[in-house]
Formats: C-alpha cells, structure tokens, sequence
C-alpha cells in the first residue's frame, strides 16, 4: 500500500498547477447524496495557514490567514436528484473583519446507490452569486462530472470540474480535481486529494500561473456528524501554501 500510493504522490507532483478567488468548498465528489425526503446540513471550514499577502484581484479578500465558510443546505428529491442551497456564504480576513461573500443553488445528479456500484458518475451544476470581494465575476457558475471506482477498500474519484464566467466556451476555466481514498474500516478512512487550476479552455496559462494543490485528509463518518478533515501544500507561487479545512455533516430528519 505505501509504496503504490507514494507512486501516486509522485505522479500527481508532476501535474502542471491560475490564481483565483477565495475557495469556499475543497472537497471532491463521490456522487453520494441524501435518500429522497432527507434534508441535510453540510459546514465547510477551510483556514489558510499561509498564502498571499496580496489579494488575487482589487477589492478582493487578502487569502493569508483567511477563514472561509458556508453551510450547505441539501434535500434528497430522488433516489437520483439532490438539491442544495449554500448559505450564508461568508469570509472574516486577518484582521477579523467579517464579509458576506454571496450565495449558490445546487443540483445534483448521480447513478442511484453510488455507494454500492463499483463505477459510479454523476454531474453537478451551481450557479452562484458573489460579493465584489469574493469574486470579480459577480455571477459564476460549476460544472462538475463526477466519475469513480470503488475497488474493495479503496475509492478512485475525478471530478474534472469547469468553472464559468459567462464569457463564452473557450474561457471556461479547467480546475479538475481528484481523490484516491482507502477505507481503514466502515467508519474510518485516509485520502490523498488533488486540487488543480489551469486556466481557461482555450489556452492554459503558464505553469507559474496555475494552482497545484495536494491534500492529506481523514475521514470518519457516524452519528449524529460525519467529519472530514485535511491539510493542502501548494506546489506553485499561484497557490495557497497551506490550508486547512474541515467539513462537518449531519441529516437533520
């Protein structure tokens, strides 16, 4: 197991890796949603240790000692359709000011019972209203595939996400991301997960440009609240250095 998941480690450190806004969910899908009349709530945290004193774009929020949050409010419609709401969506800065940062609806459509298919996929839109502080669009939108692989103990997940601006196809912005995770038991799990930004479609922008990220991360899930945690290095200038984030989920019926 070490040596094949150190040959991951490698091989994902030679992936290229574009500066971007604050990020207020790092997390990669596994195409699992609430059963149908569930309503779930999902808190993403994520804190940067250290990244840039400068913000990404003017009036922008400075990333170094962030801490960006949201809760994601989920409502299982089907046995292959979720819908979502994130909100409140907010930032509070080094100096501890607090900022609303905007609002996202969510659908979500996956291959009923992902957990139990070895190949799985599904595809996720988001539609998102930002702060001027949050993003320099002040409408963005996801498109986010979902593809994996449950082998035995271990998930192999991709999302190769594409991040719209509205400025036509070509400048749809390529930030896949992936997640190679191995179940210790039913409860417990480690995974290594990729964050990348290229930049857009029509011509990636230089590799000192992009964000390259990896992060180490534990799962457990249980009741009454399932727990993600992780850390992320950034692999180029364009990146955060180090970031933390933790997720907390609970189904509220």
């Amino acid at each position: 197991m070490n040596s094949w998941l150190g040959a991951l480690v490698a091989a994902l450190c030679f992936l290229p890796a574009i500066a971007k806004a604050q990020t207020d969910e790092i997390q990669v899908y596994d195409a699992s949603i609430a059963g149908p009349g569930i309503f779930n709530l999902t808190w993403h945290n994520n804190y940067n240790l250290s990244a840039s004193k400068v913000a990404d774009f003017p009036g922008g929020i400075v990333p170094d000692h962030a801490w960006s949050g949201v809760s994601e409010w989920a409502y299982g419609v089907t046995d292959w359709f979720e819908a979502g709401l994130y909100a409140p969506l907010y930032t509070i800065s080094s100096s501890g000011n607090l900022k609303f940062a905007g609002t996202k609806l969510r659908a979500l459509f996956v291959v009923p019972d992902a957990a139990g298919q070895t190949f799985f996929y599904g595809i996720n839109f988001e539609f998102s209203y930002n702060s001027t502080s949050w993003d320099a669009k002040r409408f963005t939108s996801e498109i986010r595939p979902i593809i994996g692989l449950h082998l035995g103990k271990f998930d192999i997940i991709a999302n190769p996400i594409l991040d719209n601006t509205y400025e036509g196809l070509s400048r749809l912005d390529f930030a896949p991301a992936a997640r190679v995770a191995y179940h210790v038991d039913d409860k417990f799990a480690v995974a290594l997960e990729e964050y990348d930004d290229f930049g857009p479609l029509r011509h990636f922008v230089s590799s000192s440009a992009q964000s390259h990220q990896l992060f180490a991360v534990a799962d457990y899930e249980a009741e009454p609240v399932s727990i993600e945690a992780g850390i992320g290095f950034g692999f180029t200038q364009a990146s955060d250095n180090l970031v933390l984030k933790l997720i907390l989920s609970h189904d509220l019926n």
